[in-house]
């Protein structure tokens, strides 16, 4: 009686989905991505338009413009092999989608699936979507397009106040819906200023000079993270915040850059800072009435550390609550 030897196992091959971010420069695919492109029996993507061709051409991998079915790409595994597939978007689903019902009928051995990122996003990513939409509205949309710095101005305020609201409140989803809201009104001010303005004076900027502006600020008015000199406390943080901002603003005077537009509150803590921190011995103006009491009232919250705005909201927050009670 003799036993029939069994056939050597076929190996089932291995379906690689390749994806890739798109807020990345293409070509910056990790070093596993590239090792297995190149190590890959067949590279395919439906899309002849994807960003990442011209660099996979470029590095001498051979790509192949099909859109198989799932049964195509499970028969071009036969023997072992690899499939890489550059996932192309609208289309992909439905590849997707039959693989999964080739695997879960148990009729035929299925290839490995694998899914590897060839790139990851990176932190603020998003941001460059949120530029990309801006555009997309300013141009289709018919209020959008035509809306103004001065136009706009009210919607800045109004989303400041609910931000504050939104603290306040400790409701953190209201907080992250309300941080974008605010996120909104710079990026739609930087996208008007894009475009220009009538006169030769206003040269057009864009988010970008808006984020570099910032980020040369935060590196100068922080010398002891970005440079030689050292911080041990909050106190030494703001001395070198106001020294590096008093040496850019060369003002003329402490009350430059106070806006006289902000509640009277925080006006006059403001004004109080300014005098306390330029070492001046200023007396209150003397007056009848409750303006001159607030504003000592204000100027004493302030010398004692204590947000004279804040602590009225606050209290003016319990009041609200006990009005609600009594009605």
């Amino acid at each position: 009686m003799t036993t029939e030897t069994p056939p050597p196992a076929v190996a089932p091959g291995r379906i690689v989905l390749l994806t890739a971010s798109h807020r990345v420069a293409p070509g910056l695919l990790s070093w596993p991505a590239w090792q297995t492109l190149h190590a890959a029996d067949r590279v395919l993507c439906a899309d002849a338009g994807h960003p990442q061709l011209p660099y996979l051409r470029e590095a001498g991998v051979t790509v192949e413009h099909l859109t198989p079915t799932a049964q195509e790409l499970v028969d071009a595994c036969a023997g072992g092999r690899t499939v890489v597939v550059l996932p192309s978007g609208e289309g992909d689903q439905a590849l997707t989608d039959g693989i999964s019902r080739l695997a879960g009928s148990g009729r035929i051995q299925m290839p490995d699936l694998e899914l590897l990122p060839g790139s990851y996003d990176l932190p603020g990513a998003r941001l460059l979507d949120l530029v990309q939409v801006m555009d997309q509205i300013r141009v289709a949309c018919p209020w959008s397009s035509q809306q103004t710095h001065k136009g706009l101005a009210k919607y800045g305020i109004e989303e400041a106040y609910e931000l504050v609201e939104a603290i306040e409140d400790g409701d953190r989803d209201e907080l992250r819906e309300e941080l974008g809201d605010v996120l909104l009104q710079v990026v739609f001010h930087a996208r008007i200023a894009q475009e220009g303005g009538p006169a030769e004076e206003d040269e057009p900027f864009s988010i970008d000079d808006v984020a570099a502006t910032l980020i040369d600020k935060l590196i100068h008015r922080h010398p002891h993270v970005f440079g030689d000199e050292t911080a041990e406390t909050p106190e030494d943080v703001k001395e070198h915040w106001f020294r590096t901002k008093a040496e850019e603003k060369q003002r003329d005077s402490i009350t430059d850059g106070v806006p006289l537009g902000q509640p009277g509150l925080a006006l006059a803590a403001k004004l109080s800072s300014r005098v306390r921190q330029a070492g001046l011995d200023i007396a209150l103006p003397k007056g009848e009435g409750i303006g001159y009491e607030l504003l000592a009232m204000a100027v004493r919250a302030e010398a004692a550390g204590t947000d004279p705005e804040a602590a009225l909201r606050a209290a003016a927050r319990t009041y609200w609550d006990a009005i609600r009670a009594a009605e």
